[in-house]
């Protein structure tokens, strides 16, 4: 007899007590849970226990309706006896075609207000005209607003943190939110692990959190104010395109427009 190529020994009481830890910690019942996947809490509470063993459709309604990431999610299919379901495919391959046409759409679209596209690790894959011209502007080199780690340049001396107002602020929130994504991510826990920390790695608390932190940027023009907002692909199924997003630094006031739009101009008229 071949060997098989995953093995299933005890994968299924393995694949169930994952799927019970994880629905315990998304705060649901085993009723919630079936209702949300569209099974019976019969079938559910067998699979939990090992007396069942789910299908791959079930497993992965299962998943989705737990809002477990792909990597994990693999890790489960493989629990269970079955290959991994989500690939990583490289964002240069001909299938990221769609992809790749999607992200440049909405860079160009968001001119000139900056946009910049975020890996798994916070490396920054692409960026649009107006990320070199606030590099610009902030008197950084402009050529270098693609191909660096926004947390590297955020938390390191002599980076962009170095240019922000508020940067002992912003530096406390990317450090914050760093650390939370790298509890599963190995490389970006390496990374972490290798910059300075803020002085205030938490809250206080007896204070709450601001309804909206700006990131306000000293520039040739005065400070400039910006809203940050995240662009996601939904429903993603490679694991790959769960792990991009476009951060959009949307200027916060008038000034700030007026400045982001002339200067952006400026340097299309240029070229």
């Amino acid at each position: 007899m071949s060997p098989q190529s995953f093995p299933r020994t005890n994968a299924d009481t393995g694949a169930g007590a994952k799927l019970r830890l994880l629905r315990r910690q998304a705060n649901l019942s085993q009723l919630e849970l079936a209702l949300i996947s569209g099974i019976s809490q019969r079938h559910l509470s067998c699979i939990e226990t090992g007396r069942a063993r789910p299908s791959p459709g079930t497993l992965h309604n299962l998943l989705t309706a737990l809002e477990v990431p792909l990597a994990q999610s693999n890790t489960l299919f493989l629990a269970a006896g079955y290959a991994p379901r989500y690939e990583a495919t490289p964002l240069a391959a001909p299938s990221m075609e769609v992809i790749r046409d999607a992200i440049g759409h909405v860079l160009q679209a968001n001119n000139p207000a900056p946009a910049i596209v975020l890996g798994s690790h916070w490396q920054v894959l692409a960026a649009n005209a107006s990320t070199h011209v606030l590099f610009d502007l902030v008197g950084l080199n402009p050529d270098a607003a693609t191909g660096f780690n926004l947390l590297t340049t955020l938390l390191q001396p002599g980076g962009l943190g170095d240019h922000l107002i508020n940067a002992e602020e912003i530096r406390t929130l990317a450090w914050q939110r760093a650390t939370r994504e790298a509890l599963d991510n190995p490389t970006l826990a390496a990374l972490v692990e290798s910059l300075p920390a803020p002085q205030n790695t938490t809250p206080l608390a007896n204070e709450l959190p601001p309804p909206l932190v700006l990131t306000r940027v000293n520039s040739r023009q005065g400070e400039l104010s910006f809203l940050s907002t995240f662009t996601t692909f939904g429903m993603p199924l490679d694991i790959t395109v769960t792990s991009l997003r476009i951060e959009h630094l949307i200027p916060a006031d008038a000034p700030t427009w007026q400045v982001m739009t002339a200067a952006y101009e400026q340097s299309s008229g240029s070229r």
